[in-house]
């Protein structure tokens, strides 16, 4: 008769383990947010958009924006400058000394304003003063004063654009991965555009415009582009016939690189559930289980790769 087995040890519940805590979803977290105080309440006013104070915060700095870049605008119509040129420059400082005080704040309220300070967003805001402060004691570089219109750049943060980074990288992604293709496309593009406008050199010849080869590759791009400033028009009929077809070439031209970078970014957003095969020659990766040639190298895939 078998022995009976002994009876199992009770069953004892897991120790109570403390979950991660959650990733904040405070963009602005790497900077470090104070935990009280003063400096905890400006950062919430500055930094956050969630309560009565930030949202305030955040319309009267769109309005100074708006207005700032407006007076940058004005200053440069010789007409406005010569009547309220004194109007304008009164403006602009009151702005210069509230952009000042913006920014000191938002390095006074993080707890690592080196990192503030070294972003993107940091040195967009330190050149929204930066030109006004240099041309007062450098008058010569009053020409630095046009890159205040970057401004318009800090209604990004307001309007959290930077929560869409995923979006950028991408798109930037895309860009790099068929950075081949597009390469070889304009090489292409380039050469077509070179051959016609030489045609039209030898067609329309210097009494009608085209006084050198390389106008008349200038004329070439701008109708491929579909451009067509006007300031070169063929004449007869043969060079009318070659400039439609290069308004023609153009439209295909303009969907090519779009279908290109689209097509990337669709194997990019759904790359995660793609097998994904090597190239046996250069080992490039990424390649569908349908892809017969390396989008990189141009070698025949084998089915084991």
């Amino acid at each position: 008769m078998a022995k009976p087995s002994p009876p199992s040890a009770p069953h004892r519940a897991p120790p109570n383990v403390p979950a991660p805590p959650a990733a904040s979803s405070d963009p602005h977290q790497h900077f470090g947010k104070p935990e009280g105080g003063w400096r905890a309440r400006l950062y919430a006013v500055i930094f956050e958009s969630d309560t009565r104070a930030g949202r305030l915060f955040d319309l009267v700095l769109i309005a100074v924006i708006v207005l700032s870049v407006a007076a940058v605008v004005l200053s440069s119509l010789a007409p406005v400058a010569r009547k309220h040129g004194h109007l304008l420059l009164a403006a602009e400082w009151v702005f210069t000394v509230v952009f000042t005080i913006e920014y000191i704040g938002r390095l006074l309220c993080v707890k690592r304003p080196d990192r503030y300070a070294r972003s993107f967003f940091g040195v967009i805001d330190l050149l929204a003063v930066l030109p006004s402060y240099i041309s007062l004691f450098i008058p010569q570089a009053h020409v630095l004063l046009d890159i205040r219109i970057l401004r318009l750049l800090r209604m990004f943060r307001i309007f959290k654009l930077t929560l869409y980074i995923d979006e950028y990288g991408m798109l930037g992604r895309a860009l790099l991965a068929s950075r081949r293709k597009i390469l070889v496309f304009l090489s292409v593009v380039m050469l077509i555009v070179f051959v016609l406008g030489t045609v039209m050199y030898v067609v329309e010849g210097p009494e009608h415009g085209y006084t050198s080869i390389p106008t008349a590759v200038y004329w070439a791009i701008s109708t491929v582009t579909t451009v067509g400033f006007g300031d070169l028009v063929p004449k007869t009929d043969l060079g009318r016939t070659v400039a439609s077809l290069m308004m023609l070439l153009g439209w295909g031209i303009l969907a090519v690189p779009t279908g290109i970078i689209s097509s990337e970014m669709a194997y990019q957003r759904g790359g995660g559930d793609r097998p994904r095969r090597a190239c046996p020659s250069c080992g490039s990766g990424g390649h569908e289980v349908t892809a017969r040639y390396c989008k990189d190298c141009g070698a025949a895939l084998t089915e084991q790769a």
